[in-house]
């Protein structure tokens, strides 16, 4: 089911993993769906440029940011809303995931604004800066009240609960080494490894909707079953027959080659939920432990020095 490229680059991508949602081109409105068509003609998985992958798609986004970012003055947000999108095309279906940049930039602007220290916060983004920005998104959302992210973006941990509309068939780990060429002028460095779960709309909300039942009956105020309330209400969004991938990204240089190869994260969810639905609740306690001990270990990595 998957179409798979490996970028060979020296720029390290961020140590954060992405939930995303591909939507196909019948979904968009007409105006969206032809310049989604005619970007994907240019850019998507058919196309002859560079950067037809998503794992390219991904490196481009990154150095987009970056750019904005060391201006002598840094841009909280871009001038406008990025026209450009993840590309997947699957059994002759053509899917798209929008960047939706500026929208993202907003969330993690509020995400800084309350997890960050104040001092911090003003040397990064001058409080001019970060007023201007929120006072745009405001008028931002009176204009588009159903906007939501195709994106969502989690930094030093996959968070347990995006495991949940996935199994371990939908699991896609490619070694370093065994990907296609990269980018122009990329073909002589090292390929790096990428691991990432792909699955149906329809398969992803039904393991959810199923994890959310077994969950409540046992744990009724659990986190986890917080967290599967919040990923199906996000999944009901889109249109049901989109595609749902988890991709690890830059998380994979976290975790030895070792360890990413032999990692089952949802696949050892899956059964740890099967054992709470047989009543099994020792079992099924044993495996959300050993799952969220382990990932707690790599977002422990984030002090690190």
């Amino acid at each position: 089911m998957q179409d798979v490229t490996v970028v060979r680059t020296s720029v390290l991508p961020p140590y954060a993993a992405h939930l995303r949602v591909y939507e196909p081109l019948a979904a968009y409105p007409e105006a969206e769906r032809a310049h989604w068509q005619a970007y994907a003609a240019e850019h998507g998985p058919d196309a002859p440029e560079a950067g037809r992958s998503v794992a390219a798609a991904a490196l481009a986004e990154q150095r987009s940011a970056l750019a904005d970012l060391v201006g002598r003055t840094p841009r909280v947000l871009p001038d406008r809303e990025s026209e450009r999108a993840f590309v997947r095309l699957v059994d002759g279906v053509l899917y798209i995931c929008p960047w939706a940049t500026r929208l993202r930039s907003w969330q993690a602007l509020e995400e800084l604004r309350t997890g960050a220290p104040v001092a911090l916060l003003d040397t990064a983004l001058p409080p001019a800066a970060r007023a201007v920005a929120e006072a745009a998104r405001e008028r931002w959302r009176a204009e588009h009240p159903d906007a939501r992210p195709w994106i969502l973006t989690s930094r030093w941990e996959v968070p347990v609960r995006w495991f949940l509309p996935f199994g371990d068939e939908d699991r896609c780990f490619v070694p370093a080494g065994a990907g296609e060429k990269g980018e122009e002028g990329e073909g002589d460095r090292e390929d790096r490894a990428s691991l990432f779960y792909l699955t149906p709309m329809a398969q992803a909300r039904r393991r959810v909707a199923r994890a959310y039942r077994a969950l409540r009956e046992a744990v009724p105020e659990g986190e986890l079953v917080r967290g599967a309330e919040q990923v199906g209400r996000w999944l009901e969004e889109f249109h049901p027959r989109s595609l749902v991938e988890l991709d690890y990204g830059g998380l994979v240089h976290l975790l030895g080659p070792e360890q990413l190869a032999a990692d089952r994260s949802a696949g050892e969810l899956e059964d740890g939920l099967r054992a709470l639905r047989a009543g099994d609740d020792a079992e099924a306690l044993r495996a959300y432990e050993a799952l969220t001990v382990r990932w707690r270990q790599v977002l422990a990595l984030r002090h690190a020095n």
